[in-house]
């Protein structure tokens, strides 16, 4: 057994990590009727050697199923439908937070159930375009800005799908506040333009995370609450502006202050996205007292490195979970990495680039 730091155990809050490995939430759009099955079940025990697995973007609210086929965490059949992939996970002795994402104006009508509408913080179209099952490629539609009422609602939509989310037997949940989806939208001068207590000063942008944290945390406990953010992100038409060291500085402090479990940094850069500066790394570091968790183009060599300067608690790996499902022991064994990954089958339905990529033993046998 390797003696690197990246495969020692780590508390979480109150959870006791197998190894400092993260899988980072990525979107895979396999639950039909944006409902769990038993293949997401499938593919998490795959890759239940990481010692925390945050899921795919779940979303609290009809309103929030912006993408084609996501899953959501608001009604019961959803949280029994999570149940399978919980038990699964949890039998294969690591653990599991659910990352609520709730995707704003970046959406079509086409990808929301009846009766759920597009709601951003303002009446402001995001560039680009949504892939729908029923139409193939959309802009993306223009968002109604939130009434006070319709923003508490929001609220508490996210306050319901945590509650839900522990009933299921997550072992907590991550606010999906970067990407540019709804809670990113109201952090960015560019994407909220209210002139309520909700927008215009740093303060006010902030305030609906920092809300919805303060609320979570007194209902399911601060320890089980992790936040993802990224500063600098352009995705989703988040350009940047002149006050971003200063709006995550604050929100930092806040977070630390309601003391949630972590803040979990993405940085995009290794594909294509602007660099984020190492000084906004180190300010997370240096305001945030809990665990931080980076993420973006790691490899094993780099997450190591980051870990034994103690830049970072945690390090996520993303992609290479996709096609290494038995990422964890690859590295353990210095086993290599497979170079097979097929991206025309990320986002479409079935098992095929979903749960039939081999272990490495599996690989050799066939071989």
């Amino acid at each position: 057994m390797s003696t690197k730091k990246l495969f020692t155990a780590y508390t979480l809050g109150k959870t006791n990590l197998k190894n400092r490995i993260v899988m980072a939430p990525m979107t895979r759009s396999r639950a039909i009727n944006n409902v769990p099955n038993e293949l997401i079940a499938a593919y998490y025990l795959q890759r239940a050697g990481a010692g925390l697995i945050i899921t795919e973007g779940t979303s609290p609210s009809p309103n929030g199923l912006g993408y084609a086929r996501i899953p959501g965490m608001f009604s019961k059949e959803q949280v029994e439908g999570w149940k399978l992939t919980t038990k699964a996970v949890h039998n294969a002795g690591s653990h599991i937070f659910v990352q609520l994402m709730h995707t704003g104006r970046i959406t079509h009508s086409l990808n929301l159930p009846a009766g759920a509408k597009v709601v951003a913080p303002s009446a402001i179209q995001a560039a680009g375009e949504m892939w729908t099952d029923s139409e193939g490629m959309k802009p993306n539609d223009l968002p109604k800005a939130f009434t006070s009422e319709e923003l508490q609602h929001a609220k508490q939509e996210f306050i319901n799908a945590a509650k839900n989310a522990i009933e299921a037997g997550f072992d907590g949940i991550e606010l999906h506040g970067a990407n540019g989806y709804l809670l990113e939208q109201f952090i960015s001068p560019f994407s909220n333009k209210r002139e309520d207590e909700y927008g215009g000063s740093i303060e006010n942008r902030i305030r609906f995370i920092v809300e919805i944290a303060t609320d979570i945390a007194k209902e399911i406990g601060k320890e089980k609450v992790g936040i993802r953010l990224s500063p600098y992100g352009a995705f989703n038409d988040m350009p940047a502006y002149d006050e971003i060291h200063e709006t995550y500085t604050q929100l930092a402090k806040a977070l630390n202050k309601i003391g949630i479990s972590y803040i979990h940094v993405v940085d995009h850069s290794s594909m294509g996205a602007p660099i984020v500066p190492v000084e906004i790394k180190q300010m997370f570091r240096k305001e945030f007292t809990n665990t931080l968790i980076l993420s973006g183009g790691y490899n094993e060599q780099r997450a190591e490195e980051d870990l034994e300067k103690n830049n970072a608690d945690l390090i996520a790996f993303g992609k290479p979970f996709i096609n290494n499902p038995d990422l964890v022991s690859r590295f353990i064994n210095n086993e290599p990495l497979s170079e097979n990954l097929d991206m025309s089958t990320f986002y479409t339905p079935g098992e095929k680039g979903f749960t039939d990529y081999p272990a490495y033993k599996e690989e050799t046998v066939n071989a």
